[in-house]
């Protein structure tokens, strides 16, 4: 990479750093405009002790991907979650990705963990939607195994697969189906991506429940 293309790049990262931090900034006044009473599942309903119990507390999910066709691209990650305060949520899972093109195939394995915060619970107690639309921030570290011949790093080989571990930011909207699931659209950027594993921004759409 090129001293120019650097500076660029450091450029486009201040930007994306520049409008969370901003974003942070604006969902956090809009938080101070909800209803104190309000609660995010599970906290909703506590038991005697005024706490939800650890099993309400768990949560599951994950997304998949699939394409098929001059390249087969299949994407699979569950996880598990834990709510740690009503707003705050993480999760912890396996990732495995198979791709193929016309001149070669790879498998990807790993494992990812983020966090979550929902800087606004339902939008309808900010602006009256009439749909139960929440905000939340996410971010994610991930670790994968690649393939050394394939992706051709290190040279020479030293083993047949290395680590690639990759941080992404981002945040997106959450459509509730229910108390307990919900349907996530994100948008996140990954801080590196050298082989280009993912889109920048990476699209992605998840299930929990």
């Amino acid at each position: 990479m090129t001293l120019h293309s650097r500076i660029i790049a450091k450029k486009s990262q201040l930007r994306i750093i520049v409008l969370i931090i901003l974003f942070v900034f604006i969902s956090f006044s809009m938080i101070s405009g909800q209803n104190a009473k309000e609660d995010q599942f599970p906290f909703d309903q506590k038991d005697n002790n005024g706490i939800p119990s650890f099993k309400d507390r768990l949560f599951y999910g994950g997304n998949l991907g699939l394409q098929f066709g001059t390249i087969t691209d299949i994407q699979v990650s569950p996880v598990i979650g834990y709510w740690l305060l009503p707003r705050v949520a993480v999760a912890i899972g396996p990732t495995y990705r198979y791709y193929k093109d016309p001149s070669a195939e790879t498998a990807l394995w790993g494992a990812k963990a983020y966090v979550q915060l929902a800087v606004i619970q339902d939008l309808s107690s900010v602006i009256p939607l009439g749909s139960h639309t929440g905000i939340f921030l996410h971010a994610e570290d991930e670790l994968l195994s690649l393939n050394s011949y394939f992706w051709k790093w290190p040279n020479p080989f030293t083993s047949e697969r290395f680590y690639l571990n990759t941080v992404l930011v981002g945040g997106g909207i959450s459509q509730h189906l229910g108390r307990r699931s919900a349907l996530n659209f994100m948008v996140l950027w990954p801080l590196d991506n050298p082989y280009n594993l993912y889109s920048n921004p990476e699209i992605r759409i998840s299930f929990i429940y």
